[in-house]
């Protein structure tokens, strides 16, 4: 399942997105926030974590002003890894060499269109494995 969430500086991307999974015919939850009224990117970003984390499958995005603030709180979670992208390009290799499972977006920052594209490419690329594996279970720290 996918998973999305934002504050009030990411509500008009979120919408955006969800218009694009929408068509697209991909399932979603939208987890809030539920207007452009001011809130705090911590309570979304800890939500999307608690939804993301109950299944390995699941994947999720994660949207504020900068993605810097709900990036932070989202990696406080062990288990979650989560990217802030500004291209196409970070998108795949956060997938591909990360193995992120949430996709975090700047919706001040970032069009729509350049959004969805991003988003696109990280719900189509998988982890590539291999040499990254280990890396990336070095991210964890017990």
């Amino acid at each position: 399942m996918l998973f999305l969430s934002s504050d009030h500086a990411g509500f008009e991307l979120k919408n955006s997105l969800k218009k694009f999974l929408t068509e697209q015919k991909i399932a979603f939850d939208d987890l809030g926030c539920d207007s452009p009224a001011p809130c705090d990117y911590p309570d979304y970003g800890h939500k999307l974590a608690v939804k993301v984390l109950e299944n390995p499958d699941n994947r999720g995005v994660g949207i504020c002003g900068t993605g810097l603030g709900i990036s932070m709180a989202l990696n406080r979670h062990a288990g979650i890894r989560a990217a802030r992208a500004v291209s196409v390009e970070d998108a795949e290799l956060s997938r591909r060499h990360n193995n992120a499972n949430v996709l975090v977006l700047a919706g001040r920052q970032l069009d729509a269109q350049l959004a969805t594209a991003m988003l696109e490419k990280f719900l189509t690329t998988e982890f590539e494995g291999g040499r990254h594996e280990t890396r990336v279970r070095k991210i964890e720290i017990s």
